[in-house]
């Protein structure tokens, strides 16, 4: 009998009673969640195209919630699932089979089954939205990367929230530590709010220090490059400075880590983004890094930009980040987060 048609109360696991079959669901820029053939089929055209127009122009084609999508699905497929994405033939057969919903809150309309629901990777919306979605009887688990984001939306959904990073493939990634280096440090610039005050104050404070030490520099700007383009300014690069108010995780932060590059990182603690700002509790502590330690380069504020570059320029070569991407982020250690839970929500009638 083909799978899309046996009796929704079947269990596909494994003999290991470990590796489901997962149904996953992502809407966003890259891919969107569509049951009926004719959307589906106007919206995969759409989606080409984007893609197209967006590497024609030199600028990412990827959002980070669908990179993060993606390494979900690498790391379950690594321990051995069967993934299968917006397949709703499958969800409508089995009503009581978990399913996860990933990508931008119109996932959560998009895909309006009846199935037990985890959310993430992606954004649900902000936490009063999220809230609301997260108290129906069917959603188990709300998945955000790092614990400062799973305590902002905590208020709002309670104990369903679930930190669960997003997994970064070391076997896909080069060490580039011994690579030939032309570039001092990359300074990726994701500055995102008061752009006219704080591109001075935190980029070009980094740049006279810079020149007045006689190091060479290039900058990326978020947005205005292909994953190509940085990855190959990553592997010239002795250490990148990573300006960015605050990460959900940053994966763009810890690509640059995994290649051994020892990064300096702008690291306040403050929310700044005036429309979440409204929804934090008192006292949250947010991070730029939240998967960092002392082996992965240093972190600065305003106040010590320029004495904490001079103790990072210091010990560049004791830095081995690509150690902790490899203890405490491979694909099939974070996958097993969410699968632990997935299985779990499997009836075992």
């Amino acid at each position: 009998m083909p799978p899309e048609t046996k009796p929704a109360r079947t269990r596909h696991v494994a003999a290991d009673d470990r590796t489901p079959l997962v149904l996953l669901f992502y809407d966003g820029y890259e891919l969107k969640a569509r049951e009926a053939l004719g959307p589906r089929l106007f919206h995969q055209a759409r989606c080409r195209a984007r893609a197209i127009w967006r590497r024609a122009r030199g600028k990412q084609v990827n959002t980070g919630f669908y990179a993060a999508f993606l390494a979900l699905v690498e790391g379950l497929r690594q321990s051995g699932c069967e993934v299968r994405i917006n397949d709703f033939a499958a969800a409508r057969a089995r009503p009581g089979y978990p399913v996860g919903l990933a990508g931008y809150p119109d996932v959560l309309t998009r895909v309006d089954l009846p199935n037990p629901t985890i959310f993430g990777p992606g954004d649900p919306g902000y936490p009063d939205t999220a809230g609301k979605w997260a108290r129906q009887d069917k959603v188990r688990y709300v998945i955000q990367p790092s614990q400062w984001y799973v305590d902002y939306y905590r208020p709002y959904c309670g104990d369903k929230m679930l930190r669960c990073p997003v997994g970064i493939d070391t076997g896909a990634i080069q060490d580039a530590r011994t690579l030939p280096k032309s570039i001092d440090v990359l300074i990726y610039d994701k500055i995102r709010w008061h752009r006219d005050v704080l591109v001075g104050a935190v980029r070009d404070r980094l740049t006279a220090r810079l020149e007045a030490a006689g190091l060479s520099y290039q900058v990326l700007e978020y947005g205005r490059h292909t994953q190509q383009m940085y990855f190959a300014a990553l592997r010239a690069a002795r250490s990148m400075a990573f300006l960015c108010e605050h990460e959900t995780q940053g994966l763009a932060c810890e690509e640059a880590m995994a290649m051994n590059v020892p990064v300096f990182v702008w690291e306040e603690g403050k929310l700044v983004d005036p429309r979440q700002q409204p929804f934090a509790a008192p006292g949250l502590v947010v991070s730029n890094v939240p998967y960092f330690d002392e082996h992965c380069g240093r972190t600065f504020t305003l106040d010590d930009l320029e004495p904490s570059f001079d103790a990072f320029w210091r010990d560049l070569d004791r830095f081995r980040p690509r150690d902790l991407i490899v203890r405490e982020l491979s694909p099939t250690d974070t996958a097993r987060v969410y699968l632990d839970r997935y299985v779990a929500m499997i009836d075992p009638a």
